[in-house]
């Protein structure tokens, strides 16, 4: 019998974005409330305890909600929310991060999918610290650019109006006054002491990520260079399927945010001098920072190719 997935909160970026990776797929049953019906909680109910995996696109609260209505302990919830990302009981889905990790999400009932700026700092800054290279008290800064439509169906809706506000053309930075709702899965996942000092930015391009952390080699546990940083990153993820790691010294004499758009890969780039270094993850916000992660996690968990409907 196939398995049963359900997403609640099917109309959402991150919900359309799902339903479309698993439409056309063969090895499971793809259960759909009727339109109408979304917000009728009985209705929702069944659906989540029919259900063998769970995706919940919806805002903190409506997931929450959602968790609640859950009886049955057969069914897995992948929430793509932020309520349950440092929550007791539920696992972190970044696979990559260790063996133990991956081991862990194909266990789970309750997976904890990333946040899109979270992916990118944790996918650099944790690999180092659990290497002993970066301090846990490190202090770290990071910058992230991403593409409109990591802020949902309104942000899109801004962006792409005919009459829209001429400041769009130009990059949006908010999160100024660091309490950025990612920042606690940064720091719990990567191990740190305390949050790094986080710049998010908002560009005017529908998706595509580059998210980058700014490190002094003199302040390094382990003085490497850029190329030996780069080396030990490139060990760390050798063989992982969608997080890879580009030669010392980047593509070229830039990088783009949107170059790995719609795909689900995440691509670290290492560059600098001897002195200073910057990591910088390439990905797709709606990929690898959101729905494509959650069907990652969701192949995980049945038991099918890591890779299944994402390549």
């Amino acid at each position: 019998m196939k398995p049963k997935v359900y997403i609640d909160g099917q109309s959402g970026t991150t919900g359309l974005q799902i339903w479309e990776r698993l439409e056309g797929r063969e090895d499971i049953q793809l259960l759909r409330i009727d339109d109408e019906k979304r917000h009728d909680d009985e209705e929702r109910k069944k659906f989540l305890n029919a259900a063998d995996v769970a995706f919940l696109c919806l805002p903190d609260d409506g997931a929450r909600q959602a968790v609640a209505l859950v009886e049955n302990p057969n069914t897995c919830i992948i929430d793509a929310s932020t309520a349950h990302r440092t929550a007791p009981g539920w696992v972190y889905g970044y696979p990559e991060l260790s063996e133990e990790q991956r081991a862990a999400i194909k266990g789970a009932k309750r997976i904890a999918n990333p946040g899109c700026h979270a992916t990118g700092l944790i996918s650099s800054a944790a690999p180092l610290v659990r290497m002993g290279i970066l301090p846990s008290d490190y202090p770290l800064t990071c910058f992230s650019l991403t593409g409109y439509s990591g802020g949902g169906k309104q942000m899109i809706a801004e962006y792409e109006a005919e009459d829209s506000d001429g400041l769009l053309a130009s990059e949006r930075i908010y999160g100024l006054n660091q309490n950025h709702k990612h920042l606690p899965e940064m720091e719990q996942i990567c191990g740190l002491t305390h949050p790094p000092i986080f710049v998010p930015v908002v560009g005017d391009f529908y998706k595509g990520m580059a998210t980058t952390i700014m490190l002094q080699r003199d302040l390094l546990t382990r003085k490497l260079s850029g190329r030996e940083l780069r080396d030990a990153l490139a060990s760390y993820y050798a063989e992982q399927k969608f997080v890879s790691v580009a030669p010392y010294g980047g593509d070229g004499p830039v990088l783009f945010a949107a170059m790995l758009a719609g795909t689900n890969q995440l691509k670290l780039e290492v560059a600098g001098n001897d002195e200073q270094i910057t990591v910088t993850a390439l990905f797709d916000n709606l990929g690898k920072g959101a729905s494509g992660a959650a069907v990652q996690n969701m192949n995980l968990v049945l038991g099918f190719d890591e890779g299944a409907g994402l390549e």
